[in-house]
């Protein structure tokens, strides 16, 4: 009963599509998680739609693994962001290089410069 309330809560959705993106970078449960930085157990519940996959985490993975946002969450198509050349590669390399609070730290930031970035429009 517990299970099913939770379920209730969850939007297999964007679990399901955590796992899509997974499989189409042809990565291990161990490999996908690794670079969020989120335990097994954890991560092993979000792909069976018994957590919620929260705005942390799907900022994580967008960043990560240059998923586009609007796919993870609403199912919008393309899934992955088209290459933008070697500065986005050099940003996704160096972020996953960093620990996991100096990640939370560039995040934050970047959603402060994209808000001002509309701002100015």
């Amino acid at each position: 009963m517990e299970q099913e309330r939770k379920r209730d809560n969850v939007d297999d959705g964007v679990n399901f599509r955590l796992k899509d993106v997974r499989l189409a970078l042809g990565m291990s449960q161990a490999e996908f998680r690794g670079g969020l930085r989120v335990s097994g157990g954890h991560y092993a519940e979000i792909e069976l739609g018994h957590r919620r996959v929260n705005d942390r985490l799907t900022s994580l993975v967008c960043a990560t693994y240059g998923v586009r946002e609007r796919f993870l969450t609403q199912g919008e198509e393309p899934m992955f962001y088209e290459a933008a050349g070697s500065k986005q590669d050099e940003v996704c390399r160096i972020f996953r290089e960093l620990p996991p609070d100096f990640q939370d730290y560039l995040l934050k930031h970047a959603r402060d410069m994209k808000a001002l970035a509309a701002k100015n429009k």
